[in-house]
């Protein structure tokens, strides 16, 4: 009697036959068969953990058509052309589309005739879609970016707030709701306002090791760009952000003229110029979008390298979020960032302003404090940040500033007495500028016409440089001993833990900002501790990665889909690596499922085998 094949389970089947992977990452795995058996979960994982899976492996597994909500039509697009590229039934409904597509796509509904159908929240709830899905059959409600619909989150959009009417309508129609982003008073909020009391919680931690983390001090923004940009990212694509339009357009054009693909990204552009420069932005190589934080959620362009932030996000987890739009390709990427008091000045400003009850201002605040203590550590960055999201704790990780080069700290109690003092002696009136120089002994015409210079503290901190005495004063304001004045003007204010310091009963532990080193150094630490972005040294293995590149572009201008739904950076590196001969060996390779091996085999195949000649 012929022995009994053991049962290939129909997740396991999906993940090799249409995705192209072997085994699945994490909790994965425990994630889909909880929702395939009709589970709620709320799920936090990183971005390029590969969330998506989670929701659309159960979503082929089971009977009916899966809703996807998500926020943003060019990120639905995005995700329903991958999906058609893996030869699955998905399509998305949305206002831009035309009303003979709508129509043909509700008809499929109904039909039975697509796996997946992704929509934003505003035309979810709308009464006429709402009747639709009563005529359908529900596989699954996935709710994307879930971090949407708290307020205490850095991406509040009151419309994710009505999403909770899906448990009341569809109860039988289990929910995942999904997010790379959020600290525990969000979770608990996502929980509370999507009616996910009794969900599954699935958190995988937060870590994105493949990042290297870097934040530094403004002094010459623009230089400090292009001398980055030029040394250790020439030829890559990346993002950068700034907290205004006018500095997007101001940048995007300096980086233009330097000869750099740079485009710019604000609300204020028209949505024809936005639509097309983020067409550009996802389908051609090494193009360097320029925006305001309105771009980039749930971008899924993989071999981003680098996200740049020229001022200072509004908290954590707006940073963590924009930074995650780095590597989600796994391979080496970089999160770089400069700023300077005056954006402490300016969120708090902002903060302050804002209509938000004061319950939430006094959170955003504490996010602000957070924020600034990431910045000022002289720890790993990692487990800062890490520890921040409430996650398992880990060695210094080697790939952040801090690490490749630690952070002499030195005992500041004096310096700090020195600094509290002066604010106090000044009226708690006066910026960073001001009561440095003061400190210094400057014979200013301000200094003067006040009498400040009558001050006990007058020219008492000359054994620091103007540069130093800056640092000391940010990093007072990340300790909590300074606040920066509410209503805008910049002038410090003394902290309530600022009095055992007064008095000298706490040590004040401060850290030296390290010392600039040459352009020559700075890209030979590159190479070593970093290395190219594709990691590959040999020049042969980088001339047949370049060809493969090459190809994969020409097919996807031929398509008009973004190069990486075709195969994304790690596959390509894959197929270097292996050196595929035929198309068993091309089964074999990472990424390259059962559609994509009989539609685009033959032709890398080709240009594999041309480079081995």
């Amino acid at each position: 009697m012929d022995a009994i094949a053991p049962q290939i389970l129909p997740h396991k089947d999906i993940l090799s036959r249409v995705f192209g992977y072997d085994s699945f990452r994490g909790d994965q795995e425990v994630i889909i068969r909880h929702v395939i058996d009709g589970g709620d979960a709320l799920v936090l994982m990183p971005t390029g953990g590969g969330k998506s899976l989670c929701y659309q492996i159960p979503a082929m597994c089971r009977p009916g058509v899966a809703v996807i909500v998500s926020p943003l039509i060019a990120l639905m697009q995005d995700q329903v052309t991958a999906l058609q590229q893996l030869g699955v039934k998905a399509a998305a409904l949305n206002s831009s589309l035309p009303y003979s597509e709508i129509l043909a796509t509700e008809r499929a509904m109904r039909s039975g005739e697509l796996e997946m159908i992704y929509v934003a929240p505003e035309k979810l709830l709308t009464e006429n879609f709402l009747n639709l899905l009563d005529q359908c059959d529900l596989a699954l409600f996935a709710i994307d970016e879930a971090h949407c619909v708290s307020q205490w989150g850095h991406d509040f959009r009151p419309e994710y707030l009505k999403l909770s009417q899906l448990k009341e309508r569809f109860p039988w129609v289990p929910r995942i709701a999904l997010t790379a982003t959020a600290d525990g008073p969000t979770r608990q909020d996502i929980k509370e306002r999507l009616h996910l009391s009794d969900a599954r919680a699935f958190v995988a931690g937060f870590d994105r090791p493949n990042i290297r983390y870097r934040i530094g001090l403004k002094a010459a923004p623009k230089k400090q760009l292009t001398d980055l940009l030029e040394r250790e990212h020439a030829g890559q694509s990346g993002i950068i952000y700034c907290m205004s339009r006018n500095k997007v357009e101001e940048i995007a054009q300096s980086l233009c003229e330097k000869g750099f693909n740079a485009l710019p990204y604000h609300a204020g552009l028209g949505k024809d110029i936005r639509s097309g420069n983020q067409d550009r932005f996802l389908k051609d190589d090494a193009v360097i979008m320029v925006a305001t934080v309105a771009f980039g959620m749930g971008i899924d362009k993989p071999d981003v390298r680098f996200v740049i932030h020229l001022d200072l996000p509004k908290s954590l987890e707006a940073y963590y979020q924009e930074t995650g739009r780095a590597g989600r390709d796994g391979l080496p990427a970089e999160a770089w960032m400069i700023y300077s008091m005056n954006d402490v000045a300016r969120l708090y400003h902002m903060a302050s302003q804002s209509d938000a009850p004061e319950a939430q201002k006094r959170i955003e605040n504490r996010k602000l404090e957070a924020l600034l203590g990431f910045c000022e550590t002289t720890r790993c960055r990692r487990q800062v940040l890490l520890e921040y999201f409430d996650d398992n704790p880990i060695d210094p990780c080697g790939n952040c500033d801090t690490c490749l080069d630690p952070v002499e700290s030195f005992d500041g109690t004096e310096a700090a007495q020195k600094a509290l003092s002066t604010v106090y002696r000044t009226g708690q009136l006066f910026g960073s500028a001001h009561v440095i120089d003061i400190l210094l002994g400057a014979k200013t015409e301000r200094i003067e016409k006040l009498r400040h210079d009558q001050l006990s503290t007058f020219g008492i901190g000359t054994e620091f440089p103007k540069q130093e005495w800056r640092s000391i004063f940010r990093q007072l304001v990340a300790l909590g001993l300074l606040k920066v004045d509410m209503e805008g003007h910049g002038s410090f204010q003394l902290g309530a833990e600022c009095r055992p310091v007064l008095r000298g009963e706490t040590t004040v532990l401060l850290r030296r900002d390290p010392q600039k080193k040459t352009r020559a150094a700075l890209r030979e630490r590159y190479k070593k501790s970093f290395g190219p972005a594709a990691t590959i040294d040999d020049p042969q293995d980088e001339a047949l990665f370049q060809a493969l590149r090459a190809r994969r572009l020409e097919l996807a201008k031929d398509q008009g889909v973004p190069p990486y739904v075709i195969f994304n950076d790690k596959t390509l590196l894959e197929m270097v690596m292996a050196r595929p001969r035929d198309l068993g060996d091309m089964a074999n390779i990472p990424g390259v499922g059962k559609r994509k091996l009989e539609r685009y085999a033959d032709t890398f195949l080709s240009v594999v085998n041309k480079g081995r000649d």
